[in-house]
């Protein structure tokens, strides 16, 4: 399991260095594996905006732009990504800056035109492999900030080795928790409000396997824009744990996974046939999953299926029959737990999120019914 160590600190911030936090960890009995920074070395690398973006005279393939980075008088900066344009919040390395692999940034002229710095992607200050264009910083970016403080890039990615024991340490709140206790700290749970039901769409539940699943709960959002970006701050938070941003609803998921150790699954209501039931795999049966593969089930594999088809292996594998598609949609958030409901994992589901969930277009929200409990509900 990989996590941000910031985002650990968030819920506990002892007063130690980060060698001595996963001393602590190991000690713990949760093995730490590997410790790497989340951003290669730079300096001298700001926030900036893109004030003006015209074509390079000489070049089909550059663009001349000015660049505003909060001093006396705009830079001009010849860029070659595709994706610059007038009015972007931008990255720029300007003259004296170092970039990974000791690259300094000096002004020169490119194809004739003068470049006093340099639009970064995320590749150039080896934050990841994506060099498809430069970086789309948020509109509020504060211009002249420094990148490294923005993106809270003073932060290491910890890599631990999880036991079979210790399930409970598959999110940040369990390695959070032990954290805290060795360290007589508080934890910091964040405050998680219940979103109440402004609509009357249920989607019925079968538990026809209590003893894998003694509990699955779910909610119907309605209104969901799955065009609509993820944030760069939780996509920062997915990468830093290995997680590679899908879009905002998968996302959305990924996230409550890696903070709460909740498995959810986000369904298209459209799409399911029947209701919801949670039973154990048919012999044969098979899952065409996210990927395109195609995985043939055991008899002993939960499973959460509609009244015809298997949609997703529990806690697990989410199939590619009911995933969203790109209009405007009807979603089911739903979650098993196989014993009481972990809290705050299951008051979150029950709220949605813990986080601003911008992937909503005035998005109604109601629980699913639940049509057989095999044990009374506690949340």
């Amino acid at each position: 399991m990989k996590f941000s160590e910031l985002w650990l600190r968030e819920w506990v911030n002892p007063a130690i260095d980060s060698e001595a936090l996963s001393d602590q960890i190991t000690m713990a009995g949760l093995e730490v594996d590997g410790v790497e920074p989340v951003a290669g070395s730079f300096n001298g690398v700001v926030v900036g905006e893109v004030v003006e973006c015209g074509q390079h005279p000489n070049a089909d393939k550059l663009r001349v732009t000015k660049v505003n980075v909060g001093g006396e008088r705009l830079l001009d900066i010849v860029c070659g990504a595709p994706n610059c344009r007038q009015g972007l919040k931008v990255a720029v390395a300007t003259i004296g800056a170092v970039l990974p692999g000791d690259f300094k940034i000096k002004a020169a002229k490119l194809r004739g035109e003068p470049s006093e710095g340099m639009l970064c992607s995320f590749s150039e200050l080896g934050i990841s492999d994506d060099h498809s264009g430069i970086i789309e910083l948020p509109a509020d970016a504060p211009i002249g900030t420094d990148i490294r403080e923005y993106l809270k890039l003073d932060d290491n990615t910890i890599e631990i080795s999880v036991t079979p024991n210790r399930a409970d340490c598959l999110g940040i709140i369990g390695v959070a928790r032990d954290v805290a206790v060795l360290n007589k700290a508080p934890l910091n749970a964040p405050e998680i409000t219940p979103v109440a039901a402004t609509i009357d769409d249920v989607l019925p539940i079968q538990v026809d396997a209590p003893q894998a699943c003694p509990r699955y709960l779910g909610r119907v959002v309605k209104g969901i824009n799955v065009k609509a970006p993820t944030p760069l701050w939780m996509k920062e938070k997915l990468r830093r744990c290995g997680i590679r941003s899908i879009d905002a609803v998968v996302d959305v998921t990924n996230y409550v996974l890696l903070e709460l150790g909740q498995p959810m699954h986000a369904f298209d209501r459209d799409r399911i046939e029947g209701g919801i039931v949670v039973r154990m795999a048919k012999e044969g049966e098979t899952l065409v999953l996210l990927d395109g593969s195609e995985a043939k089930l055991d008899s002993d594999t939960l499973v959460i299926a509609d009244h015809n088809k298997a949609l997703a292996m529990g806690g697990s594998s989410a199939g590619n029959t009911p995933a969203l598609t790109t209009k405007p949609k009807t979603c089911c958030w739903n979650a098993r737990s196989s014993a009481r409901c972990p809290l705050p994992a299951a008051r979150a589901v029950m709220a949605c999120t813990p986080m601003p969930l911008t992937a909503m277009s005035a998005a109604s929200i109601r629980p699913c019914s639940i049509k057989r409990w095999s044990v009374p509900p506690v949340c």
